[in-house]
């Protein structure tokens, strides 16, 4: 894909809990030449995908009906929601049933599902629609010597077969990222493991304890900071961390969105990209 126009999917996290990623988001695009269209969207659905099928899939399509619409490709920073948009395009493709209940209730607005409707998350579209060779030049300030644990959530990567976001056991893509910004991206055994997130507000008790368990494989492998591409994994190591705190002796292990690192080495001021919303302090 090299489109230079996206049609944007904040999903609902963003605006009220992580402003810094939509905001740095907003403007590591804005200086790399994206375009963001910015029409109202509704939520990705993801939160009753498991109550109520029939009420997930309208919630989801509708985006993609409108992306359709509106001639775009579908861009998202939250890899849960872009997991759950890829879930519903694959049975709108599987199910003959479903996709003529769907678009019967979306033509009451005059919207349709489509074939051949563009799904990607912020990494997948710096990688394809920028281009490594455009992420180098735009890299005025490389963060040489800086040690970074990649972390890269679990609903891009699974399943597979339906996100196609990278090899889900053995995925490259965030780590290139990271060596584009001039930072080293370390290895650490648990990069593909869960945050605990979702287990936040149901058993905080595990929750933490799958957010210490990561922190203490990424403090073994050296890492100075934490980086993160979607919104509810930043939020269980920003606000998780500080909130509970690290273990005892242990310093906490900053957590750094991915567009707050890449703007940082494209120079951009620290207000455009959010930083100082952090909980967990982080400068370079």
């Amino acid at each position: 894909m090299t489109a230079r126009t996206w049609l944007y999917f904040p999903g609902c996290k963003i605006n009220t809990f992580m402003p810094q990623y939509g905001l740095s988001t907003r403007s590591v695009m804005t200086a790399l030449g994206i375009s963001l269209d910015q029409t109202e969207l509704n939520c990705c659905g993801y939160p009753v995908r498991h109550e109520n099928f029939a009420a997930f899939m309208v919630a989801a399509v509708r985006n993609l009906a409108i992306a359709a619409a509106r001639g775009l490709a579908l861009m998202t920073p939250c890899k849960c929601c872009f997991g759950n948009l890829k879930h519903a395009d694959h049975w709108m493709h599987q199910d003959e049933t479903l996709r003529r209940q769907i678009n019967a209730l979306l033509a009451k607005e005059g919207l349709a599902w489509r074939q051949g409707i563009v799904i990607r998350h912020l990494l997948s579209v710096l990688d394809e629609a920028v281009g490594t060779d455009a992420l180098k030049t735009a890299v005025t300030r490389p963060l040489t010597g800086l040690r970074v644990a990649a972390h890269y959530g679990c609903h891009a990567l699974r399943p597979g077969n339906i996100t196609q976001f990278d090899n889900p056991l053995a995925p490259t893509l965030f780590e290139r990222m990271v060596a584009l910004t001039g930072a080293t991206a370390v290895n650490w055994p648990l990069r593909l493991e869960c945050c605990g997130q979702p287990q936040t507000g149901k058993n905080n008790r595990v929750a933490m304890a799958l957010m210490t368990r990561k922190l203490d494989d990424a403090r073994q492998a050296d890492a100075q900071i934490m980086a993160t591409a979607c919104t509810h994994c930043q939020m269980q190591f920003d606000d998780g961390q500080f909130e509970y705190g690290p273990p005892t002796g242990c310093a906490p292990v900053p957590a750094v969105l991915y567009t707050q690192l890449l703007g940082t080495a494209m120079g951009l001021p620290e207000e455009a990209l959010g930083l100082e919303k952090n909980r967990i302090p982080w400068r370079f």
